[in-house]
């Protein structure tokens, strides 16, 4: 994809690392500035949406056989919530977001990092992001309002189900680290704060007879600052809970040749489910997505892409469709772009498609 001019940068301002902005095509090749977070009625949020109304009304009075088209929403700004910088949902939320820019007339979109999952519902649910990707279980607490969002059920809907995500349990190879009980007393990330992979490692802990905030010395890190601290032998451990290949996961192994194995999970399944419901699915991370020896029964999730719920329905109908009318397009920006069909995508339980995604399912 040719990358095409970007948005100014919403909220925390974060930076592609090096080799990853060409794959990234809304990402900046180079910091950008903090800004304060824009919320819904801000002057700049305010301000495009009358430039936007104000060219319609123009337009409308060229001719008497003009109809009026309704402005953009948002002015036609489109900012998608993703993850960390050398995680999936970064590439694949740039490749969505430069499918919006290029499809969708009227809209310009861009892919923003975040601490991932729980942050992103947030921002979407208060108006400073209009795209979020999350996984499944922390999608169905924010809908029923419970665990991080005990009290306060959010009200996002669905645009589709997509990949699933694989739990990566890595560990120091010198270290005797068998099983996760083993890690009792040790210093371990568990992902970013609010992140699905800090609530993916605190439940699996849990299911291993280990208290994740007593229990180990417990850190809430991004993937690259786990992946540095990895390296330096600060951590006995980590979760990172992505699609296949993780990019930080990849460069991580190939920075330091066989100094990381990883953990075989697929035992906690039972008490996950026992606990959370059919969520979580027991797998095997292939050996070929980072050259182990041989596979390793692993935990997923699904994803889903989010949007908040008064989101114009006929917006949703154009975001879902781009998903599939150009899904060859997403997928070269990363495979996992290609592993999610319709039947599967509009499979979104317990999170309400959106109507405007509903409508797409049944007669798109």
């Amino acid at each position: 994809m040719t990358a095409r001019p970007t948005l100014p940068s919403r909220g925390r301002a974060a930076t592609a690392p090096a080799g990853r902005a060409a794959t990234i095509a809304t990402a900046s090749p180079g910091p950008a500035p903090a800004v304060p977070a824009r919320r819904p009625g801000g002057p700049g949020r305010v301000a495009a949406a009358l430039v936007a109304l104000l060219s319609v009304l123009l337009a409308a009075g060229c001719g008497d056989d003009a109809a009026p088209q309704p402005a953009p929403w948002h002015g036609g700004r489109i900012f998608l919530a993703t993850g960390n910088t050398t995680g999936v949902y970064y590439q694949l939320g740039g490749g969505y977001a430069d499918l919006i820019s290029r499809y969708l007339p009227g809209y310009e979109a861009r892919a923003e990092p975040t601490g991932a999952s729980g942050e992103n519902i947030t921002r979407v649910t208060g108006g400073d992001m209009e795209i979020a990707f999350s996984l499944a279980d922390t999608a169905a607490d924010a809908n029923a309002g419970r665990g991080a969002f005990q009290g306060r059920p959010q009200q996002v809907r669905a645009l589709a189900r997509v990949y699933r995500n694989y739990t990566h349990v890595l560990v120091r190879a010198d270290a005797k680290i068998t099983t996760l009980s083993d890690l009792r007393g040790g210093r371990v990330s568990t992902g970013s704060p609010r992140s699905g992979t800090d609530v993916i490692a605190g439940r699996l802990l849990t299911a291993a007879g280990i208290d994740p905030e007593r229990d180990v010395r417990r850190a809430r890190l991004s993937l690259p600052d786990t992946a540095a601290r990895m390296r330096a032998g600060t951590l006995d451990a980590m979760f990172f809970s992505g699609g296949l290949p993780t990019p930080g996961i990849t460069d991580l192994l190939a920075a330091a040749p066989g100094k990381f194995r990883f953990l075989p999970i697929a035992d906690l399944i039972e008490p996950l489910t026992a606990a959370y419901g059919p969520v979580y699915a027991a797998t095997d991370l292939p050996k070929e997505a980072y050259g182990t020896p041989t596979a390793v029964p692993t935990v997923t999730v699904a994803n889903m892409i989010l949007v908040s719920a008064d989101m114009p329905d006929k917006l949703a109908y154009d975001l879902t469709a781009l998903l599939f009318a150009h899904q060859t397009e997403l997928g070269t920006v990363h495979p996992e772009g290609r592993n999610f069909d319709r039947s599967s995508a509009a499979n979104t339980d317990p999170v309400p498609l959106h109507p405007g995604a509903s409508r797409f399912y049944q007669n798109g």
